[in-house]
Protein backbone atom coordinates (compact mmCIF):
# COMPACT_ATOMS: atom_id res chain seq x y z
CA UNK A 1 0.00 0.00 0.00
CA UNK A 2 1.20 3.66 -0.61
CA UNK A 3 1.64 5.54 2.41
CA UNK A 4 0.10 8.93 2.74
CA UNK A 5 3.32 10.65 1.63
CA UNK A 6 3.36 9.03 -1.68
CA UNK A 7 -0.02 9.50 -2.44
CA UNK A 8 0.35 13.33 -1.90
CA UNK A 9 3.37 13.01 -4.02
CA UNK A 10 0.71 11.24 -6.91
CA UNK A 11 -1.64 14.13 -6.34
CA UNK A 12 0.69 16.33 -7.62
CA UNK A 13 1.58 14.48 -10.85
CA UNK A 14 0.02 15.04 -13.94
CA UNK A 15 -1.86 12.70 -15.85
CA UNK A 16 0.99 12.54 -18.21
CA UNK A 17 3.47 11.43 -15.47
CA UNK A 18 0.76 9.23 -13.83
CA UNK A 19 0.09 7.36 -17.29
CA UNK A 20 4.14 6.82 -17.45
CA UNK A 21 4.24 5.68 -13.73
CA UNK A 22 1.59 2.89 -14.37
CA UNK A 23 3.54 2.03 -17.45
CA UNK A 24 6.42 1.05 -15.48
CA UNK A 25 4.89 -0.60 -13.26
CA UNK A 26 2.61 -2.63 -16.19
CA UNK A 27 6.87 -3.63 -17.66
CA UNK A 28 7.84 -4.24 -14.26
CA UNK A 29 4.69 -7.04 -13.22
CA UNK A 30 4.31 -8.37 -16.69
CA UNK A 31 7.51 -10.41 -16.96
CA UNK A 32 6.49 -11.67 -13.28
CA UNK A 33 2.94 -12.33 -13.85
CA UNK A 34 4.56 -14.62 -17.05
CA UNK A 35 6.54 -16.46 -14.99
CA UNK A 36 3.84 -16.93 -12.68
CA UNK A 37 1.85 -18.75 -15.65
CA UNK A 38 4.90 -20.89 -16.46
CA UNK A 39 5.30 -22.32 -13.39
CA UNK A 40 2.00 -22.65 -13.00
CA UNK A 41 1.81 -24.64 -16.36
CA UNK A 42 5.18 -26.80 -15.33
CA UNK A 43 3.80 -27.65 -11.68
CA UNK A 44 0.37 -29.24 -13.66
CA UNK A 45 2.27 -30.91 -16.08
CA UNK A 46 4.96 -32.44 -13.18
CA UNK A 47 1.75 -33.39 -11.40
CA UNK A 48 0.11 -34.92 -14.49
CA UNK A 49 3.54 -36.68 -15.01
CA UNK A 50 3.41 -38.37 -11.40
CA UNK A 51 0.41 -39.01 -11.44
CA UNK A 52 0.59 -40.92 -14.32
CA UNK A 53 4.15 -42.36 -13.27
CA UNK A 54 1.73 -43.34 -10.00
CA UNK A 55 -0.26 -45.42 -12.10
CA UNK A 56 2.16 -46.73 -14.10
CA UNK A 57 3.80 -48.03 -11.02
CA UNK A 58 0.98 -49.62 -9.60
CA UNK A 59 -0.83 -51.74 -12.85
CA UNK A 60 -0.12 -55.09 -12.97
CA UNK A 61 2.94 -55.75 -15.02
CA UNK A 62 1.32 -55.27 -18.49
CA UNK A 63 4.53 -53.45 -19.87
CA UNK A 64 6.81 -57.09 -19.73
CA UNK A 65 7.87 -55.89 -16.25
CA UNK A 66 9.08 -52.52 -16.62
CA UNK A 67 10.70 -51.44 -13.53
CA UNK A 68 12.14 -48.16 -15.28
CA UNK A 69 11.23 -45.05 -16.98
CA UNK A 70 12.59 -42.21 -18.92
CA UNK A 71 12.63 -39.06 -17.08
CA UNK A 72 13.18 -35.80 -18.85
CA UNK A 73 15.17 -33.65 -17.03
CA UNK A 74 14.91 -30.61 -19.16
CA UNK A 75 16.52 -29.27 -22.83
CA UNK A 76 15.94 -32.85 -24.55
CA UNK A 77 17.73 -34.91 -22.11
CA UNK A 78 16.39 -37.95 -20.57
CA UNK A 79 17.83 -40.08 -17.79
CA UNK A 80 16.68 -43.46 -17.05
CA UNK A 81 15.61 -43.99 -13.54
CA UNK A 82 13.36 -46.50 -11.65
CA UNK A 83 10.03 -45.81 -10.87
CA UNK A 84 10.51 -44.71 -7.75
CA UNK A 85 13.43 -42.39 -8.25
CA UNK A 86 11.56 -41.20 -11.06
CA UNK A 87 8.80 -40.44 -9.15
CA UNK A 88 10.91 -39.09 -6.60
CA UNK A 89 12.09 -36.89 -8.99
CA UNK A 90 8.65 -35.52 -10.12
CA UNK A 91 7.76 -34.90 -6.90
CA UNK A 92 11.19 -32.89 -5.83
CA UNK A 93 10.58 -30.69 -9.29
CA UNK A 94 7.10 -30.31 -7.98
CA UNK A 95 7.84 -29.20 -4.81
CA UNK A 96 10.50 -26.82 -6.00
CA UNK A 97 8.32 -25.27 -8.63
CA UNK A 98 5.35 -24.61 -5.73
CA UNK A 99 8.09 -23.09 -3.77
CA UNK A 100 9.35 -20.75 -6.50
CA UNK A 101 5.90 -19.74 -7.17
CA UNK A 102 4.96 -19.04 -3.31
CA UNK A 103 8.10 -16.62 -3.49
CA UNK A 104 6.97 -15.12 -6.66
CA UNK A 105 3.48 -14.26 -5.74
CA UNK A 106 5.00 -12.81 -2.67
CA UNK A 107 6.84 -10.18 -4.94
CA UNK A 108 3.54 -9.29 -7.00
Amino acid sequence: MASSSSRGEMKKMGIDKLKALKEQADLEVNPLQNSLNNIRTATARLDAAAAALNDLSSTSRSLDEADEVLVDIGTGYFVEKTMDDGNDYCQRKIHLLKSNFDQLFEVI
